[in-house]
């Protein structure tokens, strides 16, 4: 029998094979090769990532176990904390005096608070680590609210995503799991999604990501936005090139530390 549970189990093995001989897969050409629904690919790929055998991320999988929640900032080794601070040095150089910025929950975007410097600009921000950084006297912190989401302490959640709706930004920095032309801009935590677009969209000027080299070309199971909805990239020297340069087909200025 077709869906029977011998037969599902078969045809998820032969799914994991799949993937890992081609590595990264999208879900319809999954389910154009077995011969079933995209819902059924979906189902599937979830079993499989739930056992650890595959990762998930918008409109596909790639071979090898989920990425666990990104670490908290106390966690990062003194090299990545440079190349971090060197990424959002290169941020704050584009705000300018009298801006409006949304900052996500981002460590490294968040660190952009540091480097403002004498500049009157007001940050709205869904991070409540933020409280606790250096930042100028000119610079306004608010945080939207919300729930208190996992280690990050980043605020998601209906109050969150109300406040950002009352705001009309002319900066935005967002920091990211992942970023590819393909993928878009993607997160390993599906609750930051919401806040991410929004802030996207209430955004009328330059929509900067701030992203380790580790990150150009990945992409994780959350959907946060599309690469048209970017205006820059700034990343580090150990992005991959050929990566880069299909972002900066799309129309992103990317800009490279370290």
């Amino acid at each position: 029998m077709k869906n029977s549970k011998a037969a599902v189990q078969e045809r998820q093995q032969n799914i994991l094979e799949y993937i890992k001989k081609y590595e990264t897969v999208d879900a319809n050409t999954l389910a154009a090769q077995f011969q079933v629904t995209p819902t059924t690919i979906r189902r599937d790929l979830n079993v499989l990532e739930q056992k650890n055998c595959i990762s998930r991320y918008f409109g596909g999988a790639r071979y090898g176990a989920p990425v666990q929640e990104e670490i908290a900032p106390t966690d990062i080794s003194d090299e990545k904390e440079v190349i971090r601070r060197e990424i959002a040095r290169a941020a704050a150089d584009i705000i300018e005096d009298g801006d409006t910025v949304f900052m996500n929950s981002s460590a490294t975007a968040s660190l952009v608070l540091e480097y403002l410097g004498d500049k009157s600009v007001t940050v709205i921000t869904n991070n409540a680590r933020a409280l606790y950084l250096n930042k100028s006297p000119r610079t306004q912190l608010i945080l939207t609210g919300g729930e208190v989401y996992g280690r990050k302490q980043s605020l998601v959640g209906s109050f969150a995503s109300d406040a950002v709706a009352k705001v009309t930004a002319t900066k935005c920095i967002l920091g990211v799991s992942g970023i590819s032309g393909s993928a878009g801009i993607t997160s390993r935590v599906l609750q930051e999604t919401t806040i991410n677009q929004m802030m996207l969209e209430r955004c009328v000027g330059e929509k900067i990501i701030v992203a380790e080299g580790s990150k150009i070309g990945i992409s994780h199971s959350f959907y946060s936005g599309s690469i048209r909805d970017i205006t820059h990239l700034i990343t580090d020297s150990a992005a991959d090139t050929a990566c880069l340069r299909e972002l900066r087909d799309h129309g992103v200025s990317v800009i490279t530390v370290c």
